[in-house]
């Protein structure tokens, strides 16, 4: 059994709140690291309980957050104040985790979706230093039409805090109805994007995918080969320019975008603690 989570709150440089939810290792239970997760878009950290759950079972101390706009965190739901703003909130984050852990502790950063591009950004400029990256299914290609393209590069400029429904269908998040039907009727969970945050986005993606061949960081990349919300396509190409030394990946050709909440997850959790216990 895995100790319960703990809520607190993380004041953000412009003063914002960011809800934090530590999953803590049971006393006396050695330490292996401390893993960050982020989570995607229109979400929020408590989603991955289970996910935690797993971690704790294999010696990692977990630890989550709501990013900007999310979840129980500060900020219009799905706005995005400046350009920056999820990276530094994580660099905070980071810092934070960091003054509380042994030097010696590795520490991983995992993340989904549009929480697996801000957690890959963040590596590939170096703002902080990790031990490790995990990324599941991330937004490396949000698979834009040549509308929504167009829409890109006029709306952020003239309404940057517009915000519109992002259009993800939710039926595509997992082939498990109750995984559906759960995300629905999550009140934390909402379906609002800016023009700003789509932009963050849509740049980012392919800014980190020409970062692949100088990746240095050890990377596990697992993502779904039937993802119809963000494009495979992003992870394929990261895939084909990173070190293979580096950067480990794993394709699960058959599973909707959420392969931690599929119907059958265990490959997947299988995969990310064979990558853990090689490297940690």
């Amino acid at each position: 059994m895995s100790a319960p989570s703990t809520l607190s709150t993380f004041v953000a440089r412009d003063g914002d709140n960011v809800a934090i939810q530590d999953w803590p290792l049971d006393q006396g239970r050695a330490l292996r690291g401390v893993v960050i997760l982020v989570h995607g878009l229109g979400e929020h950290a408590g989603r991955y309980e289970h996910v935690a759950h797993h971690l704790n079972d294999w010696g990692f101390a977990v630890r989550g957050y709501d990013q900007y706009g999310h979840g129980e965190s500060g900020g219009p739901r799905g706005g995005l104040p400046s350009d920056n703003r999820l990276l530094d909130d994580l660099a905070d984050i980071v810092d934070s985790t960091r003054s509380r852990m042994q030097p010696a502790s590795p520490l991983i950063l995992l993340g989904h979706s549009m929480g697996g591009l801000v957690a890959a950004r963040f590596v590939s400029l170096e703002l902080r230093p990790v031990q490790g990256l995990v990324l599941s299914s991330p937004a490396l290609d949000p698979g834009l039409s040549p509308l929504q393209k167009l829409l890109l590069a006029v709306v952020p400029r003239i309404a940057p805090n517009l915000r519109v429904g992002n259009g993800l269908n939710v039926d595509l998040i997992s082939h498990d109805p109750a995984v559906v039907k759960a995300y629905q009727n999550d009140r934390l969970v909402h379906d609002r994007v800016s023009g700003r945050l789509a932009r963050f986005i849509a740049d980012n993606g392919p800014a980190t995918v020409a970062t692949a061949p100088r990746w240095h960081v050890p990377t596990l990349l697992m993502y779904a080969g039937a993802d119809r919300l963000v494009n495979p396509a992003g992870s394929r190409a990261f895939e084909a320019q990173a070190p293979r030394q580096c950067v480990s990946t794993q394709c699960f050709e058959s599973l909707y975008h959420e392969i931690f909440n599929e119907l059958d997850a265990s490959p997947v959790f299988a995969a990310l603690k064979h990558w853990l216990d090689a490297h940690f």
